[in-house]
């Protein structure tokens, strides 16, 4: 039963202005003065930079502009009013995988898009303690990013364990009177959960998985807590990507995840002791809830306690697996979280 309950490691599906370092990419140089942790190259328009926190610690951020090409002036102005979008993956990530699809994407949109590489990984600093953070510490980082760095509320998209952040930053975030500036959490415009760890954690999907899928409770704390997925391709497909998924792309991604992720996002047993996060009025914020029809890791009941905790209809994207901006059918989802950014706009 210890063994089994590893399966809590499921986590592992897991400034200032003047002080920040910015590296503009030319594209076809990606090893050259400063050495990348991540083999990523940065495609054309994108920018990397590092947001430094206040402990001193660098945070990569992964940048996009949004265009608007061949619109009129009037259009270009409307689309200059569309809210920045904040990225945040989950364990084994970086901001490398909303670089490859989803930024271009909403940049050709109109869409400023930031991707945060959360400390420890991906090209951010590591702390000095044996995992990156817990969910306040976290959270406050991103917190730390829109308040030093954007000026307008932005929607925060989340993935995974990702999720779960932005769900601790949605329950603290208050009214800039009643904040300590330690403690600030910026307003936001809304937020997207996709494929995320419902807001009780992952303890209910590991039971789920105990009792009614054995051999996917093998399969996924094998992936998962034992890193199975960093060895085995078909492993690591089944775990984060469509059976259809070439498997040139599977290894490429598999290689990136192995680099990405320096130390564990959190210590599980005292994040799922910290667990449910905190409640939030019904309405309190814009909510998009986003799930995979395909998903290994979070399944249809954990999607649909995140809906029911906000009072949402959770949307499921089919033809797509819990990697879902990374998947060879990533517009699907892409497709839906853009639908509803041009609601929030009405």
């Amino acid at each position: 039963m210890a063994a089994l309950l590893s399966l809590h490691t499921i986590s592992q599906l897991q400034t200032n202005l003047s002080t920040s370092r910015v590296t503009v990419k030319p594209r076809a140089a990606l090893h050259g003065a400063q050495r990348m942790r991540v083999p990523y190259e940065l495609k054309q328009e994108q920018s990397r930079l590092f947001h430094q926190l206040p402990s001193g610690l660098n945070m990569e951020v992964i940048v996009q502009k949004g265009v608007a090409e061949k619109e009129s002036d009037e259009k270009k102005e409307r689309t200059s009013e569309n809210p920045p979008l904040v990225f945040v993956h989950g364990s084994y990530h970086a901001a490398w995988c909303w670089a490859e699809h989803w930024m271009p994407f909403f940049s050709a949109s109109g869409y400023d898009c930031y991707a945060i590489s959360l400390l420890g990984q991906g090209e951010s600093d590591a702390p000095s303690a044996s995992v990156a953070g817990t969910l306040q510490t976290h959270a406050s980082d991103v917190a730390d990013f829109i308040c030093k760095k954007l000026t307008f509320p932005p929607v925060l998209i989340g993935h995974s364990f990702g999720g779960l952040i932005i769900q601790y930053y949605i329950a603290n975030a208050k009214p800039y009177q009643f904040l300590d500036m330690r403690d600030f959490f910026p307003e936001l415009t809304g937020a997207a959960l996709v494929c995320s760890v419902p807001p009780s954690g992952n303890s209910g999907l590991v039971w789920r998985y105990l009792f009614s899928k054995p051999i996917a409770a093998f399969k996924v704390t094998r992936s998962l807590a034992a890193k199975g997925f960093q060895t085995s391709v078909p492993l690591c497909k089944e775990t984060f990507f469509s059976a259809t998924m070439e498997d040139c792309l599977v290894l490429r991604y598999q290689e990136l995840m192995k680099k990405s992720s320096r130390m564990p996002l959190f210590d599980l047993r005292k994040l799922n002791a910290a667990l449910p996060v905190p409640s939030v009025p019904k309405s309190a914020i814009e909510l998009l809830v986003l799930g995979a029809n395909d998903d290994f890791i979070v399944d249809a009941e954990g999607l649909k306690e995140t809906g029911q905790f906000y009072g949402v209809s959770p949307i499921c994207v089919e033809a797509v697996a819990h990697d879902m901006m990374l998947d060879c059918l990533w517009d699907n989802g892409a497709k839906v979280i853009l639908s509803w950014l041009k609601d929030l706009k009405k």
